[in-house]
Formats: C-alpha cells, sequence, structure tokens
C-alpha cells in the first residue's frame, strides 16, 4: 500500500494543509493500491504566491539559460521512465503498449518544446515599431487523468520557455504518475517557484488557481463543462486562457477507400488510449451503397481489439480509469440500443471471464443517425458508431454537425481528393490517410473544443504578449 502525503511548493515537497484523503483504486481489479493526502485552497494560494515571488527573476533569464533546465528536465524524466511506467500501468490501467509509449513521451515532448524555443521570434519588427514578445506571468497548468505525466510536463515545459513560472493541478486520478513526474523534476534543478505541484479537488485548488488575480494564465485540459466554469471565473481577472476540451471526431471513410484498410486506421482512430482520448474517432462515415461491406470490415477490427488486464501482451484496450466512468460508458451503451441504434458486436457487462476491473467490451453501432445521443456525446470510452451518407457533400454536412471541432480523419485512395475533402471540414487537427501527430503544428479546437491553440511555436506564444516600442 502506497502513502502519498506531499505535495511539493517553493522547491520543497511540504504536507498539504487540506486533510482530506483519498484511495487509490486500481482500475485493472478495483482494488486499493494507495492513499493520498489532497491539497486545500491555501496550499494553491502558498503555491501562487511562491511562483509570484520567482517569476520577477526567472522571466529574465535567458533563452540559452531555459534550455539548459529543459535539458536537465528530458534527462531526469528519461531517468524516471521505467517508474513511471509501472505508475501508469498500476494506476491508470493503459495497456503495454499504450504505457510504455505514455512512460517515453514526457521526455520527448520536453526535446520538442527546446526544438521551438531555439528559433522562437521573442523580437520582431513590424514596420517602424519592435514588438517585443513578453512572459504573462504566474500559470495556472490543470492536466487531466488520460495522459497526466505527458500533460504536466508539456505545459510546463512551455511555460518555462516563455518565461513563466506555473502552479500546476493535475488530476486528483493520477497521484501516483504525479509524485514519480514531481520527483524527477525536483532532481533538474529548476529555480525554486518556478513550479509548483499541488494536487487536490477542482472545487478547491482549481477554483482557487483560476480565480486568483495573482494568475495571470490558465491553460487547461479536459472536459467542455469543467472548461466553461474556467473561462467564468477567468474573466474578472481577465486571464489568458487556453481550453483544450471534448471532441466527438468524424472519420470520413471515401467511397474509393480499401475497405479493410480503412476499417483498421478507423477503429485504431476510435480506440486510441482505450477510447479515453479527446481525439477519438467515435463516429465514422461510410458511404450508403458501401453499408454491408463496411459493417463486416468495422465488426471484424472492432472484434480483433481485446479489452483485458493491462499486463496481458494480447490486450489492446485497458479498463476504465474508475466505476464512475465505466459506468458512464455503459450508460451510453444501454442508451443507443434504447434509441434505435443496432449492435454489431460489443454491448454492456464486462467482457466474458472478467468479473473484477472496470473493463468495457469493444463496442460497435450501425444505423446511428446523427442525432442520437451516443452520435452527439463525448462517451469517452471504446463505443464507436457507425453512420452512412449518400454523397460526399451530405458526408461533410455530417462530419461538421457537431459542437465540437478538435480532430478529424478522412480515409480515401485518391490523397488528393481526400485532402479537398478534409479542408471541409471544421477541426482544429484533420488527418488524411494517417494518425501519425505533428508535434510542430498548433494542436487545439473549434466550438466547444476550446480556446487557443497548443503544441509549436504557437504554444509558447499562448503564454506570451506582445508589447510594441515605437521610437521617433
Amino acid at each position: 500500500m502506497r502513502s502519498f502525503e506531499h505535495i511539493y511548493i517553493n522547491g520543497r515537497f511540504v504536507t498539504p494543509t487540506g486533510t482530506e484523503w483519498l484511495d487509490i483504486i486500481k482500475p485493472a481489479d478495483g482494488s486499493v493500491i494507495g492513499k493520498a493526502r489532497l491539497a486545500d485552497e491555501n496550499d494553491a494560494l502558498q503555491a501562487i504566491a511562491a511562483a509570484k515571488a520567482a517569476f520577477a527573476d526567472f522571466s529574465r533569464l535567458s533563452v540559452a539559460d531555459r534550455l539548459a533546465l529543459l535539458a536537465n528536465m528530458v534527462e531526469v524524466l528519461q531517468q524516471s521512465e521505467e517508474a513511471l511506467h509501472e505508475a501508469i500501468r498500476e494506476e491508470y490501467g493503459a495497456p503495454a503498449s499504450r504505457s510504455q509509449w505514455m512512460a517515453r513521451y514526457p521526455a520527448d515532448v520536453v526535446q520538442q518544446v527546446m526544438t521551438e524555443l531555439r528559433t522562437y521570434p521573442f523580437v520582431q519588427q513590424a514596420g517602424r515599431a519592435t514588438v517585443q514578445m513578453l512572459p504573462l506571468g504566474v500559470a495556472g497548468l490543470i492536466t487531466p487523468w488520460n495522459s497526466n505525466a505527458g500533460f504536466i510536463c508539456h505545459k510546463l515545459a512551455t511555460a518555462i520557455a516563455a518565461g513563466c513560472t506555473t502552479v500546476i493541478k493535475p488530476s486528483e486520478f493520477s497521484i501516483w504518475q504525479t509524485d514519480v513526474v514531481t520527483r524527477a523534476l525536483d532532481r533538474a534543478g529548476l529555480p525554486s517557484g518556478v513550479f509548483n505541484i499541488v494536487t487536490g479537488r477542482g472545487a478547491s485548488v482549481g477554483h482557487a488557481i483560476s480565480t486568483s488575480a495573482d494568475v495571470a494564465k490558465i491553460s487547461f485540459t479536459g472536459s467542455t463543462e469543467t472548461g466553461k466554469a474556467i473561462l467564468r471565473s477567468a474573466a474578472d481577472s481577465f486571464k489568458r486562457v487556453t481550453l483544450e476540451l471534448g471532441g466527438k471526431s468524424p472519420t470520413l471513410i471515401l467511397p474509393d477507400a480499401d475497405a479493410r484498410h480503412a476499417a483498421e486506421l478507423a477503429v485504431q482512430a476510435g480506440f486510441i488510449n482505450s477510447g479515453q482520448a479527446c481525439i477519438a474517432g467515435t463516429r465514422i462515415l461510410v458511404p450508403e451503397h458501401r453499408k454491408a461491406e463496411f459493417e463486416h470490415e468495422l465488426t471484424a477490427a472492432v472484434q480483433r481489439q481485446r479489452s483485458g488486464p493491462p499486463a496481458d501482451a494480447a490486450t489492446t484496450i485497458g479498463p476504465m480509469i474508475n466505476q464512475r466512468q465505466w459506468e458512464r460508458v455503459q450508460r451510453y451503451i444501454d442508451i443507443g440500443v434504447q434509441q434505435g441504434a443496432r449492435l454489431l458486436t460489443g454491448g454492456v457487462g464486462r467482457p466474458d471471464a472478467l468479473r473484477d476491473g472496470w473493463y468495457v467490451k469493444p463496442t460497435l453501432f450501425s444505423d446511428v443517425s446523427n442525432d442520437m445521443t451516443i452520435a452527439r456525446d463525448e462517451i469517452f470510452g471504446p463505443v464507436l458508431c457507425m453512420l452512412t451518407y449518400r454523397d460526399e457533400q451530405e458526408a461533410i454536412a455530417i462530419a461538421n454537425d457537431t459542437q465540437y471541432g478538435l480532430s478529424a480523419l478522412v480515409i480515401g485512395a485518391d490523397e488528393n481528393h481526400a485532402r479537398q475533402i478534409g479542408e471541409q471540414i471544421l477541426a482544429g487537427r484533420v488527418m488524411i490517410n494517417t494518425l501519425t501527430h505533428e508535434p510542430r503544428a498548433p494542436f487545439g479546437g473549434f466550438r466547444c473544443s476550446g480556446i487557443g491553440r497548443e503544441m509549436g511555436q504557437a504554444g509558447i506564444t499562448a503564454f506570451l504578449e506582445s508589447r510594441a516600442l515605437t521610437v521617433a
């Protein structure tokens, strides 16, 4: 049984003033594997004060000095990869193929930020004016549970690149992973106060960060509803905000696509991170005249997936993060059946032979219309909807008929034509015949999928404000 009794403020591990203890549940079997003491509003305010005090000196560090700090981060994160992998597997339940990548990603993403920092134009010329890009101040970084370590390290590295100090509120469902990352960062030699990590409830710690007048910037990844609350809270102090929120991403399979290849790619897009991903392509649009063919190929592709224990090499879909999320996914599957969608494979309940743990049957619906609940709401689990279209203009209309706009995938044999179709989809990221992420491109969403962009140089700009100097 592991016990986590400290948070990190002003360069030191300290005991929270908060007194709530939280059980850490292993999603693979529902057992309690640890407990953690949560921070409260007072802890958040202390962390904000530490970040504010550190900002004046840190914001004046040269790019070379910031690059050196980021290089230290890469080294200590690489040294912690094995420990982080264990924490991800036990606390989050990602299958081995995913958890290994998740353990490597924190170091990789810091290196990606370093690449952008080396060429970032902090001073630009605009006619007679010299434009200086200045760090905003204290940044509140609020991260989700579905890739906790990667989000912490990416947001922190980007803030450091811009010259901001930070207060980080990770998800309370990722305490073990957060502890591994915090202990690594403690060895990186960052100045005291530059990063503070305060794990607690959103209603207390998150609220304190989003309402404090001493926090100039919020970078949040999570649900759309929480994003709305943060945006309202930030308004009083005119905080700058970057919100990366939910999605209901379309995978548009064009009439000329190879059915088997398209089905495999579509299922990969929909089941990424066990379906617990904002970018998951959970609406699969297929040509009506090939409906039976795609039902066959998509069903086969889904049935080749295995929901099971993370340690099992055959597992491709791990358990849901907790009982609440499992129940949410079950409820949506039941709603799909009630509203008349036809279940091709999967369904409610756990997979055969799995009595414990928060496992979901990989599920595929057909006969789905775009006004059904399962086609509108972000389910955040391994549940896919197949919709049909009569022509490409109808397909584009269906793809765009959503409150979201985070990601999209277009699959077709004629790549140029697929690109032309993709350019008509309103999403922050449109992939053509690939799921390979481009880290130098800006990432974010339209509509209810968020505000602002992360990644690439656009990500650094989000932590800066411009000042124009004009001399007579």
